[in-house]
């Protein structure tokens, strides 16, 4: 709740009533704009789209809707990583991918854990690395023991962690974070099947 009160006669400056603490209007304006756009430039500068070491994926822009498919195995080695895109290996017996999943704040708001081993099915778009290792871009994950989905992208493999099209900022617990509404999965192009490139 914000308010504005009526400054004594003594005082000049406006007094900025929020909850129950008081600002000085030029106080509040300063704190709003010496702190707001750093936090902006890190949400921004964990979304550029980067080229992953070793495997020459772009990330999170290599998402190519027409290799899409959907991938079922056993989850181990989960990394949560400062930077860079959460990743785990998913092992289906006859093939091993590398899931890359989405940046670490994105992921905490999902509340996403599973244990070494975990039944996984991944819904993405599957790739090959330079590195000869296959990789597969989630675009949906769903835990086979509890049946949880996860959408981590949308029907168009576009990033939920991005916000929304109309300009709206995927900032960590902002527009945009699952925390907000995030928005669920629509019917992409490609099919079940995908190919490797």
């Amino acid at each position: 709740m914000v308010q504005y009160m009526a400054a004594p006669r003594t005082e000049s400056l406006a007094i900025l009533m929020i909850g129950r603490s008081r600002f000085s209007v030029p106080l509040f304006l300063f704190l709003l704009t010496a702190f707001l756009p750093p936090a902006l430039e890190t949400a921004r500068a964990q979304d550029i789209d980067t080229v992953l070491e070793g495997s020459g994926i772009h990330y999170p822009g290599g998402f190519d809707p027409n290799t899409v498919g959907e991938v079922r195995g056993n989850a181990y080695g989960l990394s949560v990583p400062e930077s860079g895109p959460v990743r785990f290996r998913l092992e289906t017996g006859r093939e091993t991918y590398t899931v890359l999943a989405s940046p670490k704040w994105f992921w905490k708001d999902l509340n996403a854990e599973f244990p070494d081993g975990a039944e996984i099915r991944v819904r993405g778009s599957k790739t090959l690395g330079q590195d000869s290792k296959l990789y597969i871009i989630a675009q949906r994950i769903r835990i086979g023991s509890s049946g949880r989905a996860m959408d981590l992208r949308g029907g168009d493999g576009s990033p939920l962690w991005r916000g929304l099209k109309a300009g709206g900022m995927g900032t960590p617990g902002g527009v945009g974070s699952p925390m907000r509404g995030g928005g669920g999965m629509g019917s992409g192009p490609g099919g079940m099947g995908g190919r490797h490139r």
